[in-house]
């Protein structure tokens, strides 16, 4: 029995030790990968958060360093959804392929360039803008060199099948030419209602095409990678027969929608999944898994994966606002930008409307607890809230009179308690704490020591995620137009 258990202990050492971990913790979506001299650059799906399109880099494929964002500044014919931003290095330049929604239209494929990985980035506008919505735009020569761009549309959106695309392109990347022709489409059990995310690699005289498929969102997902293969670029396709090829496993599932990168000599996919354990509340995660070519040219994953030097999920990450701009951390809705100024180690949000308005960062653990030190206003209420997006919300934030803690679910607002505050002149420290994704508490304090629970009814926030992000941590002001907010801290735990 001694021995039996210690073989257990063991074996479970072993699966803890050598467990896939997220590369880009916390919500990193659609992930794409280049290599620009002896360096990395990733950049992600924001959908609704802006900046767009977060850029990371990274020496070793293992730490990943935020360096800011492909748009600082949301495009002038986009507004909102910006999906699945494809980098690709060619010819000395940089260029991201990317999907967002037109303005009065629907999903297109757009494309930017840039001299170099950090940018700035120079909008192109939309390439391809199909009724039914255009996504995943990737780039590809095919076996003469001819530039072309291949893409889903998404007829998954309308009831209809999911047809992926290709069409020449100028080598100016500002139009498609020629004629579009189907590769492939959504025709087996497994793939159900669509195919997305292709990314093309070669090898041996083949094109090989890894996709995703299936649903790709929230607790219910189904979504898995599949993998097929052509002479030529244009076709025919042939599906892999053993198709999906990765499927959920360990800690992940419904992995998918990623690109091919080599390191050291082998072949890496850097894709997204879902943690089992926090799913939804902290998105779609980054992953990579390594990859070989078999003898009878077809493609499989190995048990392979890089892994992050530093897998510790307790930390700690502060903002004094001592810096002239937001940090990099920093995100807000693409819908309501908010009017910032920082100076004195201060924090002031100006407010143009009587809406929520919040600057928020990723979360990556089912337990966090988010400390925001305030210097109370007259009218304007400022606190810590965790946030879904513009309709679906919940925070504590305080004037000098009073504490509020507040829900916005699908735009309706609720109170959950108003508690009275004597602060004029102080400092108010309102925290967040949350345990298991969902159980969520407020509290607060007037030295930053002893802090006093705010005792609100049992709320079940499980509705606050939207079907393609996660829930954030962050600052949130409230008020009518022309008042003022002023924060003087930050502390983000994760537990």
């Amino acid at each position: 029995m001694k021995r039996l258990c210690i073989v257990l202990f063991l074996l479970t050492l072993y699966q803890t030790v050598n467990a896939q971990r997220a590369v880009v913790r916390g919500d990193f979506a659609d992930p794409s990968v280049i290599k620009v001299g002896d360096t990395y650059y990733s950049a992600a799906t924001s959908s609704n958060w802006a900046p767009a399109f977060p850029l990371m880099k990274s020496k070793d494929l293992r730490n990943w360093e935020q360096i800011g964002a492909i748009f600082p500044d949301l495009t002038t014919w986009a507004d909102y959804y910006y999906w699945a931003p494809e980098l690709n290095y060619d010819n000395g330049k940089v260029y991201v392929y990317y999907t967002a929604h037109k303005k009065g239209g629907n999903l297109c494929v757009g494309v930017a360039s840039a001299d170099r990985p950090e940018g700035p980035y120079k909008d192109h506008g939309p390439l391809v803008c199909e009724a039914a919505g255009s996504i995943d735009g990737f780039p590809m020569r095919d076996e003469q060199g001819k530039l072309h761009l291949i893409w889903k549309e998404d007829g998954n959106s309308i009831g209809k099948p999911t047809p992926i695309w290709i069409q020449p392109m100028n080598e100016e990347r500002t139009a498609l030419t020629g004629e579009k022709k189907e590769l492939f489409r959504n025709d087996a059990p497994w793939e159900a209602n669509l195919v997305e995310g292709v990314a093309v690699v070669k090898n041996n005289g083949y094109f090989f095409a890894i996709y995703a498929a299936a649903g790709c969102c929230g607790p219910g997902c189904t979504y898995a990678t599949g993998v097929a293969r052509a002479k030529n670029l244009l076709g025919p396709w042939e599906k892999f027969a053993s198709n999906p090829i990765l499927t959920a496993e360990g800690d992940w599932m419904c992995p998918g929608h990623g690109t091919a990168v080599t390191h050291n000599g082998k072949n890496y996919l850097m894709y997204h999944a879902y943690d089992k354990a926090s799913n939804k509340y902290t998105g779609r995660q980054a992953l990579i898994r390594g990859f070989e070519f078999t003898p009878d040219n077809w493609l499989r994953f190995t048990n392979e994966y890089i892994t992050p030097a530093d897998t510790r999920t307790a930390y700690t990450v502060s903002d004094r606002f001592d810096k002239p701009e937001l940090d990099v951390q920093w995100s807000w809705s693409v819908f309501n930008k908010p009017s910032v100024q920082i100076g004195n180690g201060q924090l002031g949000i100006k407010l143009k409307n009587e809406r929520e308005v919040f600057i928020a960062r990723k979360i990556d653990s089912p337990a966090h607890e988010t400390t925001v030190e305030i210097i109370p206003a007259r009218a304007a209420l400022a606190g810590v809230g965790l946030i879904g997006d513009d309709q679906n919300l919940i925070y504590a934030a305080a004037t000098q009179d009073s504490i509020q803690v507040a829900m916005l679910k699908k735009g309706v607002s609720s109170s959950l308690g108003k508690f009275p505050l004597a602060a004029k002149g102080k400092r108010v420290f309102l925290k967040m704490l949350v345990k298991n994704n969902t159980a969520i508490s407020f509290q607060y304090s007037l030295n930053g020591k002893t802090f006093i629970s705010l005792n609100i009814p049992a709320t079940d926030i499980s509705y606050l995620p939207p079907w393609d992000r996660a829930v954030r941590a962050g600052i949130i002001a409230k008020g009518r137009a022309g008042d003022e907010a002023t924060v003087e801290g930050f502390v983000f735990q994760s537990k």
